[in-house]
């Protein structure tokens, strides 16, 4: 489903190179899930930018799903991030303009994949059904990121990159909502790689893999 082979990245600062990725290897399965973990500035978050064709690569592959993400045009990257992907942020990027269900259907109104069936499911789930009709400022924050989950399962996606999805939620609410999202996930079939510096958090995941120098270390 997703295979990252000799991947490097790096950035320049005044005219300093900083090395952030260098031949990293990875894969994942359809259905699975991974938590990234590494120091602040290793580069995770830039991991899933690249996977998501938010950013390019210096040289190595991205191989998803059948297209090469690392050299694909825009175009083409964009109507896979709207039809095969979804990104779950710790900043919940929902629209303040449009109802709580309108955000709900967004992602899934622009691929035209909608079920109505699963939708009332999600939102039951969720404990969203007696918000529907509200705007986001009027909810809670836990309640903003069951939204933006909501969002990002609607349409089925293959992969759910998510960073640091419950990182602006205390303790308790952190727990509970990811038992919720990846449970929810698994039942979408869908495959998630999760950016994250708790092991609580982790523990959710089938794999956890460690992000150090540059590469992928399984850890343990």
């Amino acid at each position: 489903m997703l295979s990252i082979k000799n991947l490097c990245k790096s950035y320049h600062y005044a005219d300093v190179r900083q090395d952030v990725l260098h031949q990293l290897e990875f894969e994942m399965s359809t259905a699975s899930s991974v938590a990234l973990l590494g120091e602040s500035g290793s580069g995770k978050s830039t991991l899933l930018h690249l996977i998501a064709g938010l950013d390019r690569p210096d040289s190595g592959e991205i191989d998803f799903v059948g297209y090469r993400v690392h050299s694909e045009p825009e175009p083409v990257l964009a109507a896979l991030r709207r039809s095969q992907m979804s990104l779950v942020f710790q900043q919940f990027h929902l629209i303040s303009t449009l109802s709580i269900l309108d955000n709900i259907r967004f992602q899934a109104a622009l691929c035209q994949r909608f079920d109505n069936r699963y939708e009332a499911e999600l939102i039951g789930r969720l404990g969203l059904s007696d918000q529907v009709d509200k705007y986001p400022h009027q909810l809670s924050r836990g309640q903003q990121q069951r939204v933006a989950i909501a969002r990002s399962l609607l349409h089925k996606p293959q992969l759910v990159l998510a960073d640091e999805p419950t990182g602006n939620l205390d303790e308790n609410s952190s727990l509970e909502v990811m038992g919720l999202f990846s449970d929810l996930v698994r039942q979408a079939g869908s495959s998630l790689l999760m950016v994250t510096h708790s092991q609580a958090m982790a523990r959710f995941m089938d794999r956890r893999v460690w992000l150090h120098n540059g590469k992928l270390e399984e850890a343990g």
